[in-house]
Parts: structure tokens; sequence; C-alpha cells
């Protein structure tokens, strides 16, 4: 039975290298997916997913205006098993509510990955929807960067401190970002900080 599959995390823990194993081991069987990824994310060029341990695949690009439930409808064939979506936090609620119409109408399986809430704690719109309709919710994890509990959250630095408002999306790698607790994102050890890629 299709469904609409949500795994989140923060930074860090895997989500991109996740959705480029899921689509391996689908064509290992001969099956064909669609992988997809929002315009936004540029952070190693447009309609690519790539993980930090290198890996990369050429997906295609999600416009902010696209009507996902008919890209994917013109897409369809037999041998479509499924539609994989990196960086989903950047989709919005209309794209997710169009996504869910692909699994109740087309029985397509859709698997979207992304971050559950922004630097400052906030939900991101395309999360947020996803959080109220997907049918599966999955954390990934990873570890804090100061303590090494479970990370929830993301710290972004800017100039070598601390951000606490700004732009909700600012693309960035891991001297933007660093995976942690609450606790530390509220009081991040400031000698710590990453200060290059």
């Amino acid at each position: 039975m299709a469904q609409l599959y949500f795994e989140y995390g923060a930074m860090g823990s895997g989500k991109s290298i996740e959705i480029l194993k899921v689509t391996h081991n689908y064509e290992l069987q001969g099956r064909e997916v669609l992988l997809m990824t929002p315009l936004v994310d540029d952070r190693y060029g447009v309609g690519k997913v790539t993980s930090r341990i290198g890996l990369s695949r050429t997906a295609q690009v999600i416009d902010p205006k696209e009507d996902l439930f008919a890209t994917i409808s013109a897409k369809q064939n037999p041998n479509l098993a499924a539609v994989l979506i990196d960086e989903a936090q950047f989709l919005t609620a209309a794209q997710v509510d169009q996504l869910a119409y692909v699994v109740d109408r087309l029985k397509l399986p859709v698997m979207t990955f992304g971050l559950k809430q922004d630097a400052f704690n906030q939900l991101f719109e395309g999360s947020k929807r996803l959080l109220e309709v997907a049918d599966k919710l999955e954390e990934m994890k990873t570890i804090c960067s100061f303590c090494g509990k479970k990370a929830t959250t993301q710290l972004r630095i800017v100039n070598g401190k601390p951000q606490y408002s700004g732009q909700q999306v600012l693309i960035g790698g891991d001297s933007t970002y660093m995976p942690t607790c609450r606790y530390h994102w509220y009081h991040p050890i400031i000698e710590k900080i990453r200060t290059e890629e």
C-alpha cells in the first residue's frame, strides 16, 4: 500500500545518504524512481542530491510554484516504483498536499527527507505540513557537536558566532551549521565552533 513518508533529522543525520541508498536499492531491482530536490538547494549545484561523504546524483528540480501532482502524473509509467524528495522542508504546504494526492490517487509511495525545523527552532512550511499529513514519520539521529547527546536541531554560525535571528533559509554546509542538542543550541561552547569547511 502506497504511503507518504517523512524522514527528518538535524543536519548531519544522514538524510541525503539515505535517499541515495533507497534510490540505489530500487534501481538494483530494475525499478524506476523519480528523484527530486527543490530549486533553492544549490549548495552542491542545482538539481543535485549530494551527501556529506561525497556521493551524488542528479535529480529533477522542483520549482516553488510547481504542481507536483501534475508533474508526477505526467511521468507516471508502469515501471515507476516511487517518488523520492530530498530537502523536503523547502516544499510549500500546497506541494505537500499534492504529494498526498500522488499517494492516494496514483497509488505511488512518496518518500520525503528533510529538516524538521530551521536554525531558530521554527518549523519549515514543508516540514510542518508533512508532520500533519504524512502516513509515516521517522526521525534520523545524529549527535550534538558539543556533548555527544542526541542532536535535535542545528546551530547557525555566521562569522564564527551563533546566529539566533535572520532569514529562515540560508544554504550552507558544515561551516555554517552544527547539529546540537537543545541545551547547546542555547549554550554553545564558543571555542568549539567550527569556522572552516
